[in-house]
């Protein structure tokens, strides 16, 4: 019953390779939009820190991005 399920009629090679193909494509979108996401969150800190006071207390009163960001970084280290 199994081996029936994997074999597919004979069309298993090419439906597990197709479903292999396309895991390994999700995995390497997903893992550069996380390296690039962290790489603009640094660069928003860098910014956000180099604000004077009144208007990072601004910034961060309007903004919920800001303040996950900062939040964020603040776990991290």
């Amino acid at each position: 019953m199994i081996t029936e399920f994997i074999s597919m009629n004979g069309y298993g090679l090419y439906v597990w390779f197709s479903f292999g193909i396309v895991i390994i494509s999700c995995a390497i979108v997903y893992y550069k939009t996380k390296k690039t996401l962290k790489k603009y969150e640094k660069e928003f800190l860098v910014e956000l820190e180099a604000l004077s006071v009144k208007e990072k207390n601004r910034a961060l009163r309007t903004s919920k991005v800001a303040q996950q960001i900062l939040a964020a970084s603040s776990r991290v280290n």
